[in-house]
């Protein structure tokens, strides 16, 4: 049986009320009841997406100090923005948000529509982040859910349809109980709720504005919920990571622009397979290459990576197409992607 909110607006009131109090104080976020600045709302939900509040607050300044609008981010060198984005994810979001800046300004005359359905059409905005901005930034009564939103619904109501089988009733519910008044606030408040007395292994529940129609407190098992299905292991790979140098340099590649990483500054490599590749894919001809015994683990979302360093020394070459010679002492500079900045490590 779906679960029906028996005073639909009892949750928003209760939980506006707590908000006002307890907002979060974030640098892309207004104060309770104002709206915001719909560029800085964008930006700041395309770091968010799988990356940690602490991770995206001290990167979200320096993207904004930097490219402090929309016009000025549409205009960023693509290598530079790569670069800034390091560390912050998939780097297809990086390649999104500059053309769907560069769209906002061809298409839009410089200013983010505030309806869904055409943020929706947007390079990089799907449903959540068209529904966070018409909400937040434009004050529009949109159904906004994520990570956060979907664990209080399903504690909410005890949902014991496990996700992500149960996401349409969740959003259904959120449907239910979104006021028309304060939605932006709503689900920023929805958010903290969820990032803070609603957590994931954690609850403090007697803070908590909606205890009182809470189902999961009520049981006594709030953690019981969001119900999850059994985790699958993730596919392992392997590849190795080639470190060619020669007076003080290192040389780094272009990564092909479709694709994992792609556009970014990286090492070269060889293939990443089911099992160790060895020295295929190695850069240049007839170097002595040497393969330590450290290996560097990184987890993509679909799979396990696991690389070795070869190391090699030349004299006099130039770099070949596509690639660069690049200082070691300033290596930091050159916006490396993790998994690559990982390897580099091993040895230097």
């Amino acid at each position: 049986m779906v679960p029906t909110p028996t005073d639909p607006g009892a949750y928003g009131n209760a939980l506006l009320d707590w908000y006002d109090a307890h907002a979060r104080d974030l640098p892309w976020r207004s104060k309770p009841g104002v709206a915001a600045d719909p560029y800085r709302v964008w930006l700041s939900e395309i770091m968010l997406q799988q990356t940690t509040v602490a991770t995206v607050r001290p990167r979200f300044t320096e993207f904004v100090t930097r490219w402090p609008s929309v016009a000025a981010l549409a205009a960023a060198d693509d290598a530079d923005l790569m670069a800034a984005w390091a560390g912050l994810g998939y780097y297809a979001r990086a390649r999104n948000l500059l053309s769907c800046a560069r769209a906002i300004m061809t298409t839009h005359g410089g200013a983010f529509p505030a309806d869904e359905a055409a943020l929706r059409q947007l390079p990089g905005i799907g449903d959540y982040t068209a529904a966070a901005i018409a909400a937040i930034a434009f004050g529009k009564r949109a159904v906004v859910v994520d990570g956060n939103v979907e664990r209080v619904v399903a504690r909410l109501f005890a949902l014991d349809t496990p996700l992500p089988a149960a996401k349409p009733l969740v959003r259904a519910l959120t449907d239910r109980i979104t006021p028309v008044a304060r939605a932006g606030d709503f689900a920023q408040a929805m958010m903290d709720l969820g990032s803070s007395l609603c957590g994931p292994r954690a609850t403090q529940c007697l803070l908590c504005p909606l205890r009182a129609m809470c189902s999961a407190t009520a049981a006594g098992t709030p953690t019981a919920f969001p119900v999850k299905p059994p985790k699958s292991a993730k596919p392992q790979r392997y590849g190795t990571v080639f470190w060619l140098e020669q007076a003080g340099q290192v040389l780094l590649v272009r990564r092909p622009d479709k694709g994992l990483l792609g556009g970014m500054r990286a090492l070269p490599t060889g293939p990443w397979t089911d099992v160790a590749p060895g020295l295929e894919g190695a850069p240049g001809a007839a170097i002595d290459w040497q393969i330590g015994p450290e290996r560097a683990v990184h987890l993509f979302t679909h799979f396990s990576l696991e690389l070795a360093l070869a190391v090699g020394r030349v004299e006099g070459h130039s770099a070949p197409a596509g690639g660069e010679w690049w200082a070691i002492e300033s290596l930091d500079s050159a916006g490396l992607p993790t998994v690559f900045a990982k390897v580099a490590r091993l040895g230097h």
